[in-house]
């Protein structure tokens, strides 16, 4: 990684600005959904509605799997994870950005606000689409699932802080999932949760955050008003 910037502008709230990866920053809800049904069916076992399977994501392989398909028996969970990363790696390549998500980032970026990534994906996982994606320049430090806790644990967001030398308190989190803003309310980080993910707008208002935007237009503008 490269060295952490300072801002420069003593008036922003937020230096840290820290982002979920599927369903925020990628267009990935439905894939995710259709791999773990495939997954099941691969196997005969039954395989969870949308609501079910779209509820958890955000979480680590292991934890989404088991509350997603939580009626097979726990001997089956390292081959059901087998077959939804086949599917999965069979699509990553065609899932895209969200629209205009590229663009906030840099504008951010050359603002001089630090950027993180906070996600329930591998660091394999996260690698590949950053550079697939060609945005992994814009973002000074990146924390997985595998490599700290699984959210809403607090570690991913506590340990960006110390990499960054930021304090929680200067850092905004914004993610698609209750998972994404009770892990930011567990490290005392404000968060603003985004609705065109994998979590419905009335699931995201049992959690707290700052606001609701439904898309990365209104993003932007609430950014750009509060930050």
């Amino acid at each position: 990684m490269t060295p952490v910037e300072k801002s420069e502008k003593a008036d922003r709230r937020y230096d840290l600005i820290v982002w979920d990866w599927d369903g925020t920053i990628m267009d990935s809800t439905p894939t995710i959904v259709h791999c773990i049904q495939q997954a099941c069916r691969d196997l005969g076992f039954k395989e969870p509605d949308d609501t079910l399977a779209s509820s958890v994501i955000g979480l680590g392989i292991q934890d989404s799997l088991r509350r997603a398909v939580p009626w097979i028996e726990p001997r089956h969970f390292q081959e059901l994870t087998d077959r939804f990363r086949y599917h999965y790696l069979a699509k990553d390549h065609e899932l895209d950005l969200f629209v205009g998500i590229r663009e906030l980032l840099e504008e951010l970026r050359a603002d001089q606000f630090l950027l993180g990534v906070a996600t329930g994906k591998s660091r394999v996982g996260l690698n590949r689409s950053l550079n697939h994606h060609q945005i992994g320049h814009l973002f000074h430090e990146t924390r997985t699932a595998d490599e700290s806790f699984s959210k809403p644990h607090p570690a991913m967001l506590l340990e960006l802080s110390d990499m960054t030398q930021v304090p929680t308190r200067r850092m905004l989190m914004i993610g698609d999932t209750t998972h994404d803003l009770d892990m930011a309310a567990n490290a005392g980080v404000d968060a603003v949760a985004v609705t065109y993910g994998a979590h419905p707008p009335d699931t995201l208002k049992v959690s707290p955050s700052l606001a609701h935007v439904d898309n990365v237009a209104q993003l932007s503008q609430w950014l750009k008003a509060n930050v």
